[in-house]
C-alpha cells in the first residue's frame, strides 16, 4: 500500500512538471518543471529497481498536457465461447491493443483482432469504459483507459504473426488460469459474457 501510494505520487509530479514544461513561458519556471521531471524519474527508479535512462524513456518522453491512454478490446463470440488470444509470453487474453492516432475505437478493434486473429469481426456494442487502475495489475507508469466491444465475426482465420500463437474458445466456467491480467481479468471476460446474454446491455463506465 505505501509504494502504491508512491507511486500515484511520483505519477502526478511527472504529470504536473510535464504540463509546466508545455505552457508556462517564464524560463525559470521551465528549468524548475525540468528539475521536477527528472525527480519524478529518478524515485520512479528507485521505486521500481528499474536504470534511470530506460524510465526516462519510458516516463518522460511525451510532451503537451498528459492524457491517458487507449486501448480497445474485442468481445467476440462463436457457440457461445468467447474468443481469446495465446499471448507470445504463454498468456491468454482479449485480442486487442492501444488504439492508434488514426483509428476510432471501432476501427482499432477490428484492425486489432484481424492482426492477432486473424479474423474479419464487426464492432456492434459498447460494453464498458474502464479505468485500468481500478481494475487491471498495473505495469505502466500512466494512466490507460480501456475500451470493451462486442464484436461478431464474419469471416476470417488465424494466421502465424508476431503477437499471438494462437487463438481458441473458451466457455464461461472453463476460462485459462494464466491470463494477462494486465490486459485481461477474469472479472472484465466474465463481464463480456454478461454483456453478450442481455440484449439490453447498459454500457458500464468509471
Amino acid at each position: 500500500m505505501e509504494n502504491s501510494k508512491w507511486l500515484q505520487w511520483t505519477i502526478e509530479l511527472q504529470s504536473l512538471a510535464q504540463a509546466g514544461l508545455a505552457y508556462g513561458k517564464d524560463k525559470f519556471d521551465l528549468e524548475r518543471y525540468t528539475r521536477i521531471r527528472e525527480i519524478s524519474a529518478e524515485m520512479m527508479s528507485r521505486l521500481s529497481d528499474t536504470p534511470i535512462e530506460t524510465v526516462k524513456g519510458l516516463f518522460c518522453n511525451e510532451s503537451g498536457y498528459q492524457t491517458p491512454k487507449i486501448d480497445t478490446r474485442a468481445a467476440v463470440f462463436q457457440d457461445g465461447k468467447i474468443l481469446l488470444v495465446h499471448e507470445n509470453n504463454g498468456t491468454w487474453s482479449l485480442p486487442g491493443g492501444w488504439c492508434d492516432v488514426d483509428q476510432s475505437v471501432a476501427s482499432n478493434v477490428i484492425k486489432e483482432v484481424k492482426e492477432e486473429a486473424g479474423l474479419d469481426v464487426t464492432a456492434d456494442k459498447l460494453i464498458a469504459v474502464l479505468d485500468w487502475r481500478r481494475h487491471n495489475v498495473r505495469n505502466y507508469a500512466y494512466g490507460v483507459v480501456k475500451i470493451f466491444v462486442l464484436c461478431r465475426k464474419i469471416g476470417g482465420a488465424f494466421a502465424e504473426n508476431i503477437e499471438t500463437t494462437g487463438i481458441e474458445y473458451f466457455e464461461r466456467e472453463k476460462l485459462p488460469d494464466n491470463l494477462a491480467a494486465e490486459k485481461t481479468t477474469e472479472e472484465q471476460i466474465q463481464m463480456c459474457f454478461d454483456a453478450f446474454a442481455d440484449e439490453n446491455w447498459r454500457t458500464r463506465f468509471d
